[in-house]
């Protein structure tokens, strides 16, 4: 059962959305979700379910479950996950991230609030070289 399960405590990995101007789009933002590996050492079967959730004009608003998986990812480096829609940033959208250190499993739920995406919220994130909002 899960409750027997002894999972990790998260370091060093980190969820973003961030944007890249798009050439194709006449210069129109391009975003992306980002899952970085800060650490020093490569993360295994890595596991990213997304989804978005909330509530717009009293109705409740659901998106497709969509998972992702990546064998590796290298220490100090990052994988694109999945394009994102803007049109969905006045929703919850939660990323459920689960990977391998050798035979220690951990899991973590990351989850940008609605609105939590916007102009204000953006910095510089380094690893990327883009801009975006970081979820660690």
């Amino acid at each position: 059962m899960k409750k027997d399960i002894d999972f990790g405590t998260v370091e060093g990995i980190a969820v973003a959305v961030a944007r890249t101007k798009n050439a194709a789009t006449a210069g129109e933002p391009a975003w992306s979700v980002y899952l970085i590996n800060y650490n020093n050492f490569p993360v295994e079967n890595v596991l990213v379910a997304s989804k978005g959730y909330g509530v717009v004009d009293g109705e409740e608003v659901k998106t497709s479950v969509l998972r992702h998986m990546f064998e590796r990812v290298e220490a100090k480096s990052f994988v694109q996950v999945e394009p994102i829609d803007p049109a969905i940033f006045h929703i919850n959208n939660e990323y459920w991230v689960s990977y391998y250190i050798g035979r220690q499993i951990y899991d973590k739920r990351f989850v940008f609030v609605p609105d939590s995406i916007i102009e204000e919220n953006l910095i510089e994130i380094g690893m990327l070289q883009l801009e975006g909002v970081l979820h660690s």
